[in-house]
């Protein structure tokens, strides 16, 4: 029923169906990006920079949550090697002894993989967002 309600205020929202799916890409491409921790504050100051929704942009923020952000971010990596792998093994990381030292050494390797992975999982997202919401907005208002 939530996610019912969630949706009807999105698609309720007095704005065009462009801009409404718009807000909403923005608020999808920012859930998906490697900036984890800044997204609600992004979801608030992008759409008043670019005259969007917020309540739009912050339901396409929420697509990530403690609940997704894993297999999110997993798959975001997962592309990414696709794209950007390197030709070097990956690191044998001893999760038993972790610090700042060997996040700064060991995962250095994941780094580029998982900003590629998820700018292109963030721009497909946002894509599909798009025309999702437009058209859920189109046709909900005939």
């Amino acid at each position: 029923m939530r996610f019912q309600e969630n949706l009807k205020q999105v698609l309720t929202v007095d704005d065009s169906p462009h801009r409404i799916g718009v807000a909403f890409a923005l608020g999808a491409f920012i859930a998906m990006s490697a900036l984890l921790g800044l997204h609600t504050i992004l979801g608030i100051v992008l759409p008043h920079i670019f005259k969007l929704s917020k309540r739009v942009t912050i339901a396409g923020v929420l697509i990530n949550n403690p609940w997704t952000t894993i297999p999110i971010y997993s798959f975001c990596l997962w592309i990414g090697l696709l794209f950007a792998g390197s030709d070097a093994p990956p690191p044998d990381i001893d999760w038993s002894n972790i610090s700042f030292s060997m996040l700064k050494t060991d995962l250095l390797y994941y780094l580029v993989p998982f900003l590629v992975g998820t700018t292109l999982v963030g721009l497909v997202s946002a894509v599909l967002g798009y025309f999702l919401i437009k058209h859920a907005v189109i046709k909900y208002r005939s």
